[in-house]
């Protein structure tokens, strides 16, 4: 975690940051299941009083990432096997109707965008580049939400995006699975840019559902 730059900010936007920035640790395994989360040594690590400390971490608790324990305080919950589970039986009945939207709302300029997004994965596919390959496939996914044209869509399938982002990454990093989730990002893309809003939807799913599949015999 890094120390977090405080001054001219409100209370309520440094709680925000806090938030922020332990949530990102815990998601992107920083912070471990069963790690402790004491307030002082938090506050001095991110440099900020403790009440946005107690705020943030309050928060943490009602989404679950955190509980506070007997004799122990509060400790890192995170993500289990079973969420995981849960967010991609999630994604594979519900990303496939954000295709089929984009299919029919997205833009030209958003279609040019997620042609060079692609173009890219293929490029760095080659160079086997799983960096480049995990970051790209998350801008995929984020401008497929947005071209859906729906807030409540985009804001739902974004937060359950991020919520996988360890275990995305960790997929992502295997040839055998980075390989074929670009050609099918090529093959969503073709079904958008044709309209066909029942091809994509479908072969939305089969990504999602693939994807899954590769990460149940991770975990």
């Amino acid at each position: 975690m890094k120390r977090l730059d405080n001054s001219n900010l409100r209370r309520s936007s440094l709680t925000d940051r806090v938030y922020d920035e332990l949530q990102n640790s815990i998601l992107n395994g920083d912070l471990a299941p069963g790690d402790a989360l004491p307030e002082l040594t938090l506050s001095e690590m991110l440099g900020v009083s403790r009440t946005p400390v107690r705020e943030a971490v309050a928060r943490l608790e009602s989404d679950g990432l955190v509980r506070t324990l007997p004799n122990r305080g509060t400790v890192v919950v995170g993500i289990s096997e079973k969420d995981i589970d849960d967010i991609f039986t999630i994604r594979t009945l519900v990303e496939g109707l954000a295709a089929r939207w984009a299919a029919a709302r997205i833009t030209p300029e958003q279609l040019d965008d997620l042609n060079q997004i692609v173009e890219l994965q293929e490029f760095y596919v080659e160079k086997k580049d799983p960096v480049q390959i995990y970051q790209l496939d998350s801008r995929f996914h984020a401008l497929l939400y947005q071209a859906c044209g729906s807030h409540i869509l985009r804001q739902l399938l974004s937060n359950l995006h991020h919520y996988i982002q360890k275990a995305r990454e960790l997929s992502l990093e295997k040839p055998e699975r980075a390989i074929p989730s670009v050609r099918e990002h090529r093959d969503i893309l073709e079904a958008i840019a044709a309209h066909d809003g029942v091809l994509a939807e479908r072969l939305t799913s089969q990504h999602i559902h693939n994807a899954h599949q590769n990460i149940l015999k991770m975990i």
